[in-house]
């Protein structure tokens, strides 16, 4: 596993720290999905879970841990979150204090079964996420069937967004949507000091991204590597 921190700018803390799977011999994620099919899905999931909350707490990580999960290798919410607990109770890890992320370029075959997910999850306390919202399938379709606690925008949707008003215009619309609908407003992949300051004119806090810190294998980076004016 690697973090990368999600940072308030408002603040310059770290809001959470999101677990991203790195193979140890330096494999990319996308290298090691290539082996992940509808035989391993369900334990690569399983593992990966239990992995993040482990590497998170030796790597004394303290406050919030996003960890991406993927909803089709999900039978039974109540059934598949128990090894979850259980690695949680092992390391100490409040469970109030994790995100789960579930990605909108996941083709979700039972929106039903999603939002069934999501509640459980939320009555057991964890938090829950829409990660790259509008840059897959479903976009506002999935947000009328499934509200989580937060909203992360796809990378699409803020690139240059410092000489576009059309993605200006999108940015707030979401803002005033998420205010309306009480999720916070995430904003990933940011990667250069225009889009980071357009956002925070616009009144973005929550913001990720290659300009603020890179994943860090198996460590966990607390100070943003910007000044944030």
């Amino acid at each position: 596993m690697a973090f990368q921190p999600i940072f308030d700018v408002t603040t310059g803390l770290v809001f959470a720290q999101e677990a991203l799977i790195r193979g140890k011999d330096g494999r990319s994620a996308a290298q090691i999905f290539e082996h992940v099919n509808d035989e391993n899905r369900y334990q690569f999931d399983q593992l990966c879970r239990t992995t993040a909350i482990e590497v998170a707490t030796a790597a004394k990580l303290d406050g919030k841990l996003s960890i991406n999960f993927m909803p089709n290798a999900v039978y039974e919410p109540r059934n598949c979150i128990q090894h979850t607990l259980w690695t949680a109770d092992k390391c100490d890890f409040d469970i109030k204090n994790i995100i789960f992320e579930f990605t909108e370029n996941e083709l979700i075959r039972d929106a039903g079964h999603l939002k069934n997910i999501v509640e459980t999850y939320q009555k057991f306390g964890f938090q829950t996420a829409i990660d790259d919202f509008g840059g897959g399938y479903s976009g506002l379709n999935l947000l009328v069937d499934v509200v989580p606690d937060l909203i992360k925008l796809d990378r699409h949707l803020i690139v240059d967004i410092d000489q576009s008003p059309v993605r200006q215009n999108v940015v707030k619309s979401m803002q005033s949507l998420c205010k309306d609908l009480g999720v916070q407003l995430i904003v990933e992949g940011v990667e250069t000091v225009g889009e980071l300051n357009q956002l925070r004119d616009l009144g973005v806090n929550l913001i990720q991204g290659y300009y603020l810190a890179k994943p860090q294998f198996e460590s966990i980076q607390t100070e943003p590597d910007c000044v944030l004016r």
